[in-house]
């Protein structure tokens, strides 16, 4: 039997309904002939919006990016993604999270959990330009995942987050084994069909600094800190 990462990327895609708070097209199918069903979030290419500081059609290339750091280095925060053709064409496919509903997640955000310390620093690397409160997803058992990574991996620093609690924290030993992660894959494959030379050497350059500083990066000064909304 195909594991879930096979049938998020071969099964046909039956879209079931539209995320109507997205800024672009998100739309929620299941996979066609997975037992139990498999729900996933389809973001189509031809429905992200245009965006003054990132490349057109380059949104769901973004999300995929992350997905491949998250698993590639251990972080394991974001869902199974993939890249592929569906019935509006191609784009970014997710697997869907069933949340625990009876979490606050703007509480549980303020929190000091170390769930969210790994979320913050895998932000920090990836140069996150909008984490909102209704990004984290909590399952039922606790665990902590995290979606909407289109806005990220600008070349320029734009990190703008509503996990500024750890700022200036220094690193456990656990998260500095997480940076060493990242910074032993072979980005440039990994990424180059994904992102620009540039923003790739940006992340080796987002690296380098976070070892140096040995701590959760401040919030900067030179622009918005915090995404608007924050939920």
């Amino acid at each position: 039997m195909k594991d879930i990462t096979d049938q998020i990327a071969e099964n046909e895609l039956i879209v079931v309904g539209r995320l109507v708070d997205a800024s672009n097209a998100t739309l929620q199918a299941h996979l066609k002939g997975s037992d139990p069903k498999i729900k996933v979030i389809y973001k189509p290419v031809a429905g992200e919006r245009p965006l003054w500081d990132f490349e057109d059609g380059n949104l769901a290339h973004r999300e995929y990016a992350a997905f491949l750091i998250s698993d590639r280095a251990g972080f394991d925060l974001v869902p199974h993604t993939v890249l592929r053709e569906g019935p509006f064409g191609f784009g970014m496919v997710q697997q869907w999270i069933e949340i625990d509903e009876s979490v606050d997640v703007v509480e549980y955000g303020q929190s000091d959990n170390s769930q969210l310390r790994s979320l913050a620093l895998f932000d920090a690397i990836i140069n996150n330009t909008d984490r909102k409160f209704g990004h984290l997803l909590l399952d039922r058992n606790g665990k902590l995942r995290a979606c909407d990574h289109g806005v990220c991996f600008h070349q320029e620093d734009k990190l703008r987050t509503v996990l500024w609690q750890f700022s200036d924290l220094n690193f456990s030993p656990q998260e500095c084994k997480l940076i060493d992660q990242v910074e032993a894959l072979n980005l440039e494959d990994l990424l180059s069909n994904l992102l620009t030379k540039l923003e790739i050497a940006a992340i080796r350059v987002r690296i380098r600094d976070l070892k140096l500083s040995m701590k959760f990066p401040l919030p900067s000064d030179q622009w918005p800190a915090v995404p608007w909304p924050p939920v």
